[in-house]
């Protein structure tokens, strides 16, 4: 897959920080191999003090912070260790939830190999805040507060609530066909149809965070154009036309 530059992603940048709108498919950080494009590797290119301050899984978009000096990358990270980071995802999830600042506090355990579980008794503090902000006819797009910020948190705490994120096949979700929500449609039968997705429909949206003692930063990342398809169709052929 070809990504644009690296500076297409900022999306603001002064002497301590840079945030970024981190496509789909891109790697936060290395992989075991530590072979292949990621968002350290390309902001490193473009800075080479350049630190990621927090990851996102592959699949995920969305805002990503990178420092530009060893003070601001400790002050961040200290941040997001002592939960002072605000997180908002948008997530679409199987099914109808009327979620209402719906607190979900499950431990989770982190079984290796990017495997995760939930274990009252072994695992690791996990809490998670969400709040429905669209309903259609057959999903719902859902805002996602992470208190904490364990692998995989969001996707296995709405898997728990039977809320599986759309083509998230890990954790029960399947992908959205355009067959399933348009009426009359039809594909040849030699083609073979594609998810309107091709990855789970999970977007970082927004961060808010101290770049000093004084000056609060809050960003939004806009959708990428696969997640913005996938809610413009869902509300040309799945509206409700019911908001919260």
């Amino acid at each position: 897959m070809k990504f644009p530059k690296f500076e297409d992603y900022i999306l603001f940048e002064n002497e301590d920080i840079l945030v970024v709108n981190k496509p789909p498919f891109l790697s936060s950080l290395d992989d075991r191999g530590g072979e292949g494009l990621n968002m350290l590797r390309l902001a490193k290119q473009y800075n080479p003090n350049a630190q990621i301050c927090h990851r996102l899984d592959r699949e995920t978009s969305g805002i990503l912070l990178i420092a530009k000096n060893p003070e601001t990358y400790r002050s961040i990270s200290m941040q997001f260790e002592h939960r002072k980071v605000k997180k908002v995802y948008h997530a679409v999830i199987h099914g109808i939830h009327i979620f209402e600042n719906l607190h979900v506090n499950l431990p989770i355990l982190n079984l290796g190999n990017k495997n995760v579980a939930i274990s009252k008794q072994h695992g690791k503090v996990a809490e998670t805040i969400f709040n429905s902000i669209h309903y259609f006819k057959h999903y719902t797009l859902v805002e996602c507060m992470p208190i904490t910020g364990r692998m995989h948190q969001i996707r296995i705490h709405l898997a728990s609530q039977r809320a599986c994120i759309a083509g998230d096949d890990m954790y029960g979700g399947k992908p959205i066909f355009l067959s399933e929500i348009k009426r009359k449609y039809h594909i040849g039968k030699a083609q073979e149809e594609l998810p309107i997705m091709k990855r789970f429909a999970l977007h970082a949206r927004e961060i808010k965070f101290h770049i000093n003692q004084d000056t609060e930063m809050c960003f939004e990342a806009p959708y990428p154009k696969d997640f913005e398809t996938l809610l413009k169709l869902l509300n040309k052929f799945d509206g409700a036309n019911q908001e919260v």
